[in-house]
């Protein structure tokens, strides 16, 4: 281990031409000396030989406005809830350039950077102020300060969320329309949140997550989907959330948020969404008419469909199968029948009905012209993929 009386001769080298502030002298030799405070270290080698104060070659005096950042720091993340940050910084180019000359020119090797000793001493500071965890693996926050043009930024970890809904109320769409003027990235005119309005199942909680958290934009993975004029009834349709740039982290929500068209149930913080792709199987309830007259013997032929994959063509010329595990229906009238599928998660309800590209459909089963009047969903089920 190197002691401290053989720092004295370098730095006094280094000193006659290049004179160094406390931090940035201490920071060459801290870790060899296996310290923690460069600008202790710094001073007490300046004291040993007795040099008066002068602008530091390295950083201009750059560590003697810390306390203005951390000021500013404080000021943009006071809205924010957080346990954990980093920082990240953008110097002056001179900056580095003079750092990297005095290292190679004194052959000083194993050290942090000038950018790196600025970073550390501004998260330490703060740390210290804040009482905040510094973390650089999974902080809560991210600063980035632009030193050179003075410009102080924020963000926040994205918050993860997973509940159900029901739709009880019939002419309420799934997803919400994105903002014509960003396509939904999100700008000045929506506030960031990407959205046209709150008329959806989508904006509904969206608005909600906003009022709640902050943030800006929240994105969807839905379960299933369905019609407008459809209902979601049973334990209601899964999804999940990625909130970005929240200000708070955390909500204990309702049982339930209960709306006039849409209820969302378990509404819950997670720590993460589930990596393995979504599996689920869904029961439908189709209401279904026919150009021509049917009988109850051709709608027999209907249960026998669980025996085989339903085949769907898209015209990219891509097939996939879906298959159905249960059929019962119903008769309502000559020209109209209820039918009760579940079925395999993203199962063409409509054009299973019509058999547009799905083979084999109803029509072609029944032998007539079907239409889809109208389907519900009764219930999903979460399929856990091994």
């Amino acid at each position: 281990m190197s002691s401290f009386e053989e720092t004295i001769p370098i730095s006094k080298a280094i000193l006659k031409k290049y004179y160094l502030c406390d931090y940035c002298l201490g920071r060459l030799f801290i870790k060899k000396l296996r310290l923690s405070s460069e600008k202790i270290l710094g001073k007490k080698i300046k004291l040993e030989l007795n040099f008066s104060k002068q602008l530091c070659y390295i950083c201009k005096d750059l560590f003697e406005n810390i306390s203005y950042y951390i000021k500013k720091m404080s000021q943009i993340s006071a809205n924010y809830e957080f346990t954990s940050f980093m920082v990240g910084t953008k110097i002056k180019h001179s900056i580095v350039e003079r750092d990297d000359f005095l290292r190679s020119k004194f052959q000083i090797r194993g050290i942090d950077s000038i950018k790196t000793g600025i970073t550390h001493e501004i998260s330490k500071q703060f740390s210290r102020k804040e009482k905040k965890k510094i973390d650089f693996l999974d902080p809560d926050v991210t600063f980035t300060i632009n030193i050179k043009e003075e410009l102080f930024e924020i963000r926040s970890k994205q918050l993860f969320l997973q509940g159900r809904y029901s739709k009880v109320i019939r002419g309420l769409p799934q997803r919400q329309k994105p903002c014509q003027n960003c396509s939904g990235k999100g700008c000045r005119g929506c506030d960031f949140h990407g959205l046209d309005k709150y008329e959806s199942v989508e904006g509904l909680l969206s608005k909600t997550l906003f009022d709640k958290f902050g943030g800006t934009l929240a994105k969807f993975t839905w379960i299933g989907g369905e019609d407008k004029s459809s209902l979601v009834r049973g334990s209601g349709r899964p999804f999940f959330v990625r909130l970005q740039n929240p200000l708070k982290r955390k909500f204990k929500f309702p049982k339930t948020l209960n709306f006039d068209s849409v209820i969302f149930q378990n509404l819950k913080i997670i720590p993460h969404l589930p990596k393995k792709p979504f599996s689920f199987i869904s029961l439908i309830e189709i209401l279904v008419s026919a150009k021509k007259e049917i009988s109850l013997s051709s709608l027999k032929e209907i249960p026998k469909l669980i025996s085989y994959p339903i085949l769907i063509y898209e015209n990219s010329g891509k097939r996939s199968e879906k298959r159905i595990f249960e059929v019962d229906f119903e008769m309502k009238s000559k020209h109209q029948f209820k039918l009760l599928i579940q079925v395999e998660g993203g199962f063409p309800v409509k054009r299973f009905v019509t058999g547009d590209n799905v083979e084999p459909g109803l029509s072609k089963i029944l032998n007539t012209i079907c239409k889809c009047e109208e389907f519900d969903i009764l219930d999903v089920k979460m399929v856990t993929n091994n």
